[in-house]
């Protein structure tokens, strides 16, 4: 989609996206893979080279993805200098729903969006050696463990907690969300919309 944007010499017709990353607006959405977080890595570069304190505003909407993927966007997010807000828009699953917990600068999720945790899954049919089954294994556990550590990190649960929450695809409300720690509030359109030109955070 294109719009309209006036400039010195006139007008031009430019792509929505790129009207939204001047307003340091950036959507996380579909699936998150190795193409995603290094497109979304090169953004939030452009964007701290420009500024380090206007924040930016991340909205999600994505089922979420590869772990080693979401892993790159959350080491992404947690070195940005500049702050980032964070938006659940639809839904929040899995690595995106670690993703969005974790943000520093404030989380927000429209009223009807949804987040979800589970335990790491395996995308593909196990095949091969015992050995390579029993390596298999290891990884998914210490995945769920690094998983777990971060969502302790950033809700102020338990590892515990953290665990059993995750042993099935738990779906949260916002006020579930809230409640749990994995949320600081709902928000609506208007608050993407104020001038954040000369905020601070």
């Amino acid at each position: 989609m294109n719009i309209l944007l006036k400039n010195r010499s006139g007008q031009s017709l430019v792509p929505i996206e790129s009207k939204l990353m001047l307003d340091r607006k950036i959507f996380l959405e579909g699936s998150i893979g190795p193409e995603t977080a290094c497109e979304f890595a090169k953004k939030m570069l452009r964007l701290n080279m420009e500024s380090t304190s206007r924040p930016i505003d991340l909205l999600i909407n994505s089922p979420g993805g590869e772990i080693n993927s979401g892993m790159l966007i959350y080491d992404v997010l947690q070195s940005s200098k500049a702050p980032v807000r964070m938006y659940c828009m639809g839904r929040a699953y899995s690595m995106a729903a670690l993703i969005f917990a974790s943000g520093r600068d404030g989380r927000f999720m429209l009223p009807h969006s949804e987040l979800m945790l589970h335990e790491p899954l395996i995308e593909q049919g196990i095949g091969g050696s015992a050995t390579t089954v029993r390596s298999i294994s290891d990884s998914l556990l210490e995945a769920r463990k690094k998983i777990n550590q971060i969502l302790a990190r950033h809700t102020g649960r338990t590892e515990a907690e953290i665990e059993e929450a995750t042993r099935y695809d738990h779906f949260f409300s916002p006020q579930e969300s809230i409640d749990f720690g994995l949320c600081d509030g709902t928000a609506d359109l208007a608050s993407l919309l104020e001038d954040d030109s000369t905020d601070t955070l």
